[in-house]
């Protein structure tokens, strides 16, 4: 297998990656609306024995959701930072965006740029 075809396997892994996870988010977003519409019809004061009760019990959801997205954060800087290496090996090897080379696909760089994907 050549370079450039173990490089376009790892993109297509990634692109899988990506895609997988987006099918977890939207899972989570339809079962953050059904839990969201069951909350606001079934708690109310008069569920919770205390006022420490009635407090604590929506902070125990919020950590787990932010745990969640943190997970999911990490998640994709990994994939990102897999990305940047790519990159940053097909710049130099074919002379970075500035050197007239033609990149991996074709094209003389410039149609595509992580930003501040990293940050």
């Amino acid at each position: 297998m050549s370079r450039e075809q173990a490089f376009l396997h790892m993109l297509d892994a990634a692109s899988k990656i990506q895609w997988n996870i987006a099918m977890i988010l939207e899972a989570k977003a339809v079962e953050a609306e059904k839990i969201r519409n069951w909350t606001l019809n079934h708690l109310n004061s008069d569920a919770f024995s205390s006022h420490e009760n009635q407090l604590s019990e929506p902070l125990q959801i919020h950590g787990q959701i932010v745990e969640l997205l943190e997970g999911l954060t990490k998640m994709e800087n990994g994939l990102c930072s897999n990305l940047k290496a790519l990159l940053v090996q097909e710049e130099e090897e074919y002379g970075g965006a500035g050197g007239g080379g033609e990149g991996m696909y074709g094209s003389s760089g410039g149609d595509f740029s992580l930003g501040d994907m990293g940050k």
